[in-house]
């Protein structure tokens, strides 16, 4: 039996963002969130099983990501998640492990959960495990908590717990699926979501966050459910707001957007008072999404485009799947 299979996985835009961990090693979030993949922007992952390669301690396994060989933290995150599928699997085989990224990654779209959403899921048919997509998505909260997302898809709500039973990402059904176009401006700025992720409580406005997020999650599940696409993206606007202040006010005063970040916030604001159905959010991150619907998504990009910054338009993206073996990367 081939224990080699390949998977792929749409990232995230954060709608109501998960900001800070309870448990590190697991990554267990303080707080529910929700969010929404993007597509086609996608990332493809191919793993193989060493069957006859032991993985002393993962120095046989390998790691690639766009042709380069990971190593120092990525490896340890992708290892995390690397050991946990052995673990459930009851061997101790090395992996090789290749992957690609159809979008820059680190400007704030999301890479780290199409990357760990489609590794997990791979890496879980490769070894023959029988696991539903919630259940999938515990294995690819432990490289990223917005992975857990990006495993089921489209409008998707991933819980806080302090297990694996209760913390794990379930589908939300909503008929905004087909209307919503994101103008995606790319405003190019690395940056580094983890060590925000570490220091998050320690912002004074964090306690504020924690007591704000629980109604904004059921308001936003319940404009889901009522496809409001004006209550949903303003929900996810004031959101973007509410995490950066918190970013901000951490010990290491993160300050993520760039003066093209702005200038989209401003042409969407002009945009909303002229009657068009649209509205910002990021993530941690410069880019910008911007959340419109069909008939405007050709006005706003080119407004945004005017700023001097690339576009995309994207669309709703679905679950982590499983792809033929013809596709493999290796």
């Amino acid at each position: 039996m081939s224990m080699k299979a390949t998977a792929r996985a749409h990232p995230i835009q954060g709608l109501i963002k998960y900001h800070g961990m309870r448990d590190p090693q697991r990554r267990l979030p303080y707080h529910d969130s929700i969010s929404v993949c993007t597509a086609p922007t996608n990332t493809t992952t191919t793993v193989e099983w060493l069957t006859d390669v032991d993985a002393e301690d993962g120095n046989q396994d390998t790691y690639l990501i766009d042709s380069e060989e990971v190593d120092g933290r990525a490896a340890e995150r992708i290892q995390l998640v690397v050991n946990h599928v052995r673990d459930l699997a009851g061997f101790d085989h090395a992996v090789h492990f290749e992957s690609e990224n159809s979008f820059p990654s680190n400007i704030g779209f999301g890479s780290s959960s199409s990357g760990f959403a489609a590794a997990a899921l791979a890496l879980v048919e490769a070894a023959d495990l029988d696991m539903t997509l919630p259940e999938v998505s515990t294995v690819a909260r432990r490289g990223s908590s917005s992975a857990a997302r990006a495993v089921t898809g489209a409008f998707s709500h991933l819980y806080a717990g302090m297990n694996d039973e209760d913390c794990r990402s379930y589908r939300i059904g909503s008929a905004l699926v087909d209307d919503l176009k994101i103008v995606a401006a790319h405003v190019p700025s690395y940056k580094e979501t983890e060590a925000a992720h570490r220091e998050a409580a320690e912002s004074h406005m964090f306690q504020a966050r924690m007591a704000h997020i629980p109604t904004q999650i059921a308001d936003m599940r319940d404009a889901l459910r009522r496809a409001d696409f004006d209550d949903v993206f303003e929900l996810a606007e004031h959101d973007s707001l509410s995490l950066t202040a918190t970013t901000m006010t951490g010990p290491a005063g993160w300050v993520y957007w760039q003066p093209e970040t702005i200038a989209v916030f401003n042409a969407v604001r002009e945009l909303r008072d002229d009657g068009v159905d649209v509205y910002f959010s990021t993530d941690t991150g410069a880019s910008v999404y911007v959340n419109t619907r069909e008939e405007y998504v050709d006005r706003v990009e080119s407004r945004i485009a005017e700023i001097g910054v690339d576009t995309d338009v994207w669309e709703v993206g679905g679950p982590a799947h499983v792809l033929a073996g013809d596709s493999a990367l290796f």
